[in-house]
């Protein structure tokens, strides 16, 4: 199985988001071209299977016992419907992934058949949490959700979480989320 540096999505499109449209502040500064030292935000790659990928989202719910086999083809289908944009942090002197957030494009019929963004899976290795990586990473997916033409950008969050999401502009909407969980 070949686990490589082939990018998710073209990483030109987090290079030239326009940082200056962010909500959040940051101090120290730091962006998506800078976000902190020994520190790369970039796309997911299947190399990262070996990077600690699945370590750092056990830590948000649930994996699951993933082979490399399943990784490469769910990575894939992804790459190949150009619709997911996975974006992680690595600390380049540990060789690991710290962090990471999803996000997903919806292609609706409303709104003059626009696209919706949805963030998904934001989540710090608890050995990195207070370096801004959260804040980070949200900032990153709300405005590449805007440079992709999404009309909207949503997320589900606990209620002990929405004050960090506002600091993005994000505000609680009057529809209800519900859900019907087929496993665990």
């Amino acid at each position: 199985m070949l686990l490589d540096e082939t990018p998710l999505f073209e990483p030109s499109l987090l290079q030239e988001l326009d940082w200056s449209g962010n909500a959040a502040c940051f101090s120290p500064p730091i962006s998506p071209s800078s976000p902190g030292d020994g520190l790369v935000l970039r796309p997911l790659c299947t190399a990262d299977f070996n990077r600690g990928f699945f370590k750092v989202l056990s830590q948000l719910t649930k994996t699951g016992d993933i082979t490399p086999e399943l990784f490469v083809n769910k990575f894939k289908h992804m790459k190949t419907t150009g619709d997911y944009y996975v974006v992680v942090v690595e600390d380049t002197n540990l060789g690991q992934i710290v962090a990471t957030a999803t996000l997903i494009t919806e292609h609706k019929f409303i709104h003059s058949c626009a696209k919706r963004g949805r963030v998904e899976e934001v989540v710090v290795s608890d050995v990195c949490r207070g370096k801004q990586l959260g804040k980070l990473l949200v900032s990153t997916l709300t405005l590449l959700s805007k440079k992709l033409n999404c009309y909207k950008i949503t997320l589900e969050c606990a209620p002990k979480n929405v004050a960090f999401y506002q600091k993005f502009g994000y505000s609680a909407s009057d529809e209800t989320y519900m859900q019907r969980r087929f496993c665990d």
